[in-house]
């Protein structure tokens, strides 16, 4: 019989150490989506992700896909393009094109999981300085992003999106260039995919991450980082 912890008005998380194998990673149901408790579930390693007219399920799988800023590849071809392109890459100036972009790609066979109510939700913690968008401009027009959370020095990644070849790898780059810049962590990319791994990310057990998430706790990124502006980067 699996047993699966139901959430109740307080935003308190059993240890991710509990979460099922089988679903991989999946923690606990119920709750909300409130800042608080959010905040509290990224700062411990546990992300939401759910359908429409699913409950909220939330999730620490293991093994954890990361991406160490040091393992982090960018082709020829990937700065070549960026040359060619002449993109302007900005922080934080239309989150909510970027996740409303997102949430156009279907995830799953019914869709996407991007819901109303999860755009709700990281629009208040975007606008609580928690929840971060990087937008990639060619000519004024967004052709890709990306948008995740930061809880210490680390960023969550959540979901990319381009609407041209090697936007959202663009996106990708310039925040990595920008973490390095500010002493960042690592990035947190939940789950490795084949994309995720051409770019670096690697895997590494629950235990690791945890370990590594409560070490980029003891400093936090300076309020300037995140605040809107372009970013500039030596290729």
């Amino acid at each position: 019989m699996i047993h699966l912890h139901q959430l109740d008005n307080r935003p308190i998380f059993p240890s991710p150490h509990h979460a099922l194998e089988e679903p991989n990673g999946l923690l606990a149901y119920g709750g909300d989506l409130s800042v608080k408790r959010l905040i509290e579930a990224y700062r411990h390693g546990i992300f939401p992700w759910f359908s429409e007219g699913e409950p909220i399920l939330w999730w620490s799988p293991n093994p954890r896909g990361v991406l160490r800023l040091t393992d982090f590849h960018a082709s020829k071809s990937l700065k070549k393009a960026i040359r060619k392109h002449d993109y302007t890459v900005t922080i934080n100036h239309a989150f909510l094109d970027v996740i409303n972009q997102c949430a156009t790609i279907a995830r799953r066979e019914n869709g996407t999981w991007i819901t109303e109510e999860m755009e709700t939700a990281y629009y208040r913690l975007h606008a609580q300085g928690i929840a971060h968008s990087i937008e990639v401009w060619r000519e004024q027009r967004i052709v890709g992003g990306l948008y995740g959370v930061v809880t210490g020095r680390t960023f969550c990644g959540e979901s990319m999106f381009s609407l041209e070849s090697n936007a959202s790898k663009v996106a990708f780059y310039y925040l990595v260039e920008h973490m390095r810049k500010h002493r960042g962590a690592f990035i947190d990319c939940q789950m490795q995919t084949p994309h995720l791994a051409s770019l670096g990310c690697t895997e590494v057990s629950r235990a690791t991450f945890l370990s590594m998430l409560n070490d980029s706790h003891s400093h936090s990124f300076s309020h300037d980082v995140w605040q809107p502006s372009t970013i500039e980067v030596d290729l």
